[in-house]
């Protein structure tokens, strides 16, 4: 039987990783399965399956099996907290550290587990509550704030806009991360689509005078607001 979790009660770092990621897979309407999370934690099938055990047995998952799971309103809370504690120290690091963007969020994950609430809160009051962190995804309460905005694989030829938005999926790798800081693909950069080709599944785009061709294995997780 499940164990009511205390309001007091903060998950371990492992666990807050697992239901940050969960958290995410569940807001873009993914099932929330342990293939998808062995694959996004990087850690085997069998430690998966054990920690999904002990979630469910403290009370912050629940429903565990074929049909995947989901999270108690403990597990949700929880989640909560623990995107805002990391978007707001990205926001912290980039603003006043001025970290580069490519290495914020690998940064702000050393650090979010050992914030505390209150600290949490003057973070929030000190960057006057942000709706988005530095890399364009939403804050949780806020993701009307991304609900417009196309991933580049659905843009049209000729569009242009705004980079508005890199997902988590494509912030949390490095190498691609460098990569569109080295090609200056970053939020509020302004784009055209100049191809986008479904056969060849690629998209072509112009950033200032420069074109840079992007797989839709890497479009997809970026999104423009069209002008």
């Amino acid at each position: 039987m499940t164990q009511p979790v205390s309001s007091d009660c903060r998950p371990t770092p492992t666990i807050e990783d697992y239901l940050a990621v969960m958290y995410v897979m569940d807001r873009d309407g993914e099932e929330i399965v342990a293939a998808r999370l062995a694959e996004s934690l990087e850690v085997s099938a069998p430690t998966v399956t054990v920690t999904l055990k002990r979630m469910e047995r403290d009370g912050w998952i629940a429903g565990e099996g074929r049909r995947g799971v989901r999270l108690t309103e403990a597990g949700l809370e929880a989640a909560r907290s623990v995107i805002r504690r990391h978007m707001l120290t990205e926001w912290m690091l980039a603003r006043m550290l001025h970290v580069p963007l490519s290495r914020i969020h690998d940064e702000a994950h050393a650090i979010e587990h050992s914030i505390s609430d209150e600290i949490e809160a003057r973070m929030r009051s000190n960057l006057d509550d942000p709706h988005t962190c530095p890399h364009g995804n939403p804050l949780p309460g806020y993701e009307a704030a991304a609900a417009d905005w196309l991933p580049l694989t659905e843009a049209l030829n000729g569009e242009r806009g705004i980079l508005r938005r890199i997902h988590e999926t494509a912030e949390a790798n490095p190498e691609l991360m460098h990569f569109l800081e080295a090609n200056q693909i970053f939020p509020g950069v302004q784009v055209q689509v100049v191809e986008n080709l479904a056969v060849n599944q690629t998209v072509t785009l112009a950033i200032g005078e420069r074109q840079v061709t992007l797989g839709f294995s890497i479009a997809r997780y970026l999104f423009m607001e069209k002008n």
